[in-house]
C-alpha cells in the first residue's frame, strides 16, 4: 500500500510517498480502509522535526504522518466483537512515534480507538472530528467544574476552539469566547454567550464582561499569559501546546491536554455532530497525492476548518 512518512525534518517538501507492507491487525485491532484524513497542526509539527526536539517523539528513521481517519473497516483481529468489516468509522492514531499513520491507503487501529461514523456527515467531514473534538473535550475533562461555571475560549474560530465552545454550551457552562471580529457570528453560533474581539489586554476586556474573571480557560490560540490574566483566582487554566503552560500565578491551576484515543468518547461526539449540537467544518478536500500542496496551505494559515485528504 502506499503511505506517506517523514524520513528528515523540514518543510512540506519532506513528506515522502513509499511503499509499505500491507498492515495486519493483531489481538483486539482492526485495519480500516482510508478514505479520509484530516490535516493537523500536529503533523507539521511531526514533519518539521519539533516534536521530536520537543521531546514527545523518540528519534527515527521514519516517522507516519496523520492522526485522523474516517474509512471502512477492512478486516478485524483476534477478540474484536464491536466491529466487523464493511462498518463505517472514525478513529484516532494517537501514537505519534508509530511508523505508519492516516496518511496511508490503510491504517491499524485498536478497537478503542474507534467509533461509528456519524450517519449524518461525509467522510471527509466525520474525518474532522476524532482529534479535534476529542482535544476539546478531554481538555473539558480537565476543568471539573460544575454546570454555570463561567469558562473563556480562545481561538474559538479554530477547528479545536470551536469544538470547545459548543461542547462547553452543551455541558451548561456559559461561554466567553475570542476570536477576530469578523468571526464573531460564527463562534456565537456554536454557542459562545459572550464575544470579545481578538487584541491587545484581553484580561482587562474579558474582565469588563465578567467581574471578577472566568472560573476557567481553554487556551487553543496559545495566548498565555494574556489568557491567564482573564482567569479569576484559583481558576482553571488548560494549555493546548508543549511549552506553551504560563506560570500559574494567584492560585491557578494549570494543566496541559495530553490527547488520548477514547473509542466510547468519540461516539458521544458522533452522536452531538447527528444531533447538530457539533459543527464539522471542512476548508477543502485534496487528494492524498497532493499531501505536499495540503501542508503548504496549512503553514500559509487562515483556514477555517480542517483540509482533508481523500482516497484518489
Amino acid at each position: 500500500m502506499r503511505a506517506v512518512v517523514v524520513r528528515r525534518f523540514g518543510g512540506p517538501e519532506v513528506l515522502e510517498f513509499t511503499e509499505q507492507p500491507m498492515p495486519v491487525p493483531g489481538i483486539g485491532q482492526v485495519r480500516v480502509k482510508v478514505a479520509a484524513a484530516a490535516v493537523n497542526p500536529v503533523d507539521a509539527a511531526t514533519r518539521s522535526g519539533f516534536l521530536t526536539e520537543a521531546g514527545i517523539i523518540p528519534p527515527r528513521e521514519v516517522l507516519g504522518i496523520g492522526w485522523d481517519v474516517a474509512g471502512t473497516v477492512d478486516a478485524v483481529g483476534d477478540g474484536v466483537t464491536g466491529f466487523a468489516a464493511g462498518d463505517v468509522v472514525i478513529g484516532l492514531r494517537d501514537r505519534p512515534s508509530a511508523a505508519l499513520g492516516t496518511y496511508a491507503e490503510f491504517v491499524v487501529l485498536d478497537a478503542s480507538a474507534i467509533a461509528a461514523a456519524p450517519r449524518t456527515a461525509s467522510l471527509a467531514e466525520a474525518a474532522t472530528l476524532p482529534l479535534n473534538g476529542l482535544t476539546a473535550a478531554q481538555a473539558l475533562d480537565l476543568l471539573d467544574l460544575p454546570p454555570g461555571a463561567t469558562v473563556l475560549v480562545t481561538g474559538a474560530a479554530g477547528a479545536v476552539g470551536g469544538y470547545a465552545v459548543a461542547l462547553a454550551k452543551a455541558r451548561g457552562f456559559r461561554v466567553v469566547a475570542t476570536a477576530g471580529s469578523a468571526d464573531e457570528a460564527l463562534v456565537r453560533g456554536f454557542g459562545a454567550e459572550v464575544f470579545v474581539p481578538r487584541g491587545d489586554f484581553l484580561g482587562d476586556r474579558v474582565r469588563a464582561v465578567v467581574p471578577g474573571g472566568v472560573d476557567a480557560a481553554l487556551d487553543t490560540a496559545l495566548l498565555g499569559l494574556e489568557a491567564l490574566d482573564a482567569v479569576a483566582n484559583r481558576g482553571r487554566f488548560v494549555v493546548f501546546a508543549a511549552g506553551a503552560a504560563p506560570i500559574p500565578l494567584r492560585g491557578i491551576r494549570v494543566e496541559h491536554v495530553w490527547i488520548r484515543a477514547d473509542g466510547a468518547a468519540l461516539a458521544r461526539l458522533a452522536t452531538l455532530a447527528d444531533e447538530g449540537v457539533l459543527a464539522l467544518r471542512v476548508a477543502d478536500t485534496m487528494p492524498l497525492s497532493e499531501v505536499v500542496k495540503a501542508h503548504e496551505r496549512l503553514t500559509e494559515g487562515g483556514l477555517r476548518g480542517r483540509l482533508v485528504l481523500t482516497k484518489e
